[in-house]
């Protein structure tokens, strides 16, 4: 398996702005979170897993047992999450939020990188942050 847990740090994004444009998410709102550059935890703690994330303007932090389900508060609402291991560098959050919309972020584990591509049935787009660890 990947070594997961470790602080990353945003290096780089793709295609956020038009991903976040497509699941209607305001100008101001979006260009706040495609400038930002966030840093992000990983740790474990026996089965339980929590993924921290810190920007200038927000701090988020999610606790969660693989095949659970549990919710995270969200700018537009609480989602609620259910995530998977997949092979041995791959962690998948399936989430439904506000009006039953479906989403998905895959974390894959490179080397010293992870990234995160993000789905959604709202959005036409697939986004990808870059992340490498601190």
């Amino acid at each position: 398996m990947a070594h997961m847990e470790g602080k990353y740090t945003n290096e780089k994004n793709e295609n956020l702005d038009e991903y976040f444009k497509g699941l209607g998410v305001p100008y101001i709102p979006r260009k706040l979170i495609c400038s930002s550059r966030p840093t992000m935890e990983i740790s474990k703690n026996n089965d339980e897993w929590t993924i921290s994330t810190s920007t200038m303007f927000r701090t988020s932090s999610s606790k969660f047992k693989f095949g659970e389900e549990y919710e995270e508060t969200m700018p537009g609402g609480t989602i609620k999450n259910v995530t998977q291991m997949e092979g041995d560098n791959k962690l998948i959050t399936n989430s439904v939020g506000p009006g039953e919309v479906r989403s998905s972020r895959k974390y894959e584990f490179i080397g010293d990188e992870c990234v995160i591509t993000y789905t959604s049935d709202q959005s036409p787009q697939v986004a990808k942050r870059y992340f490498k660890r601190c």
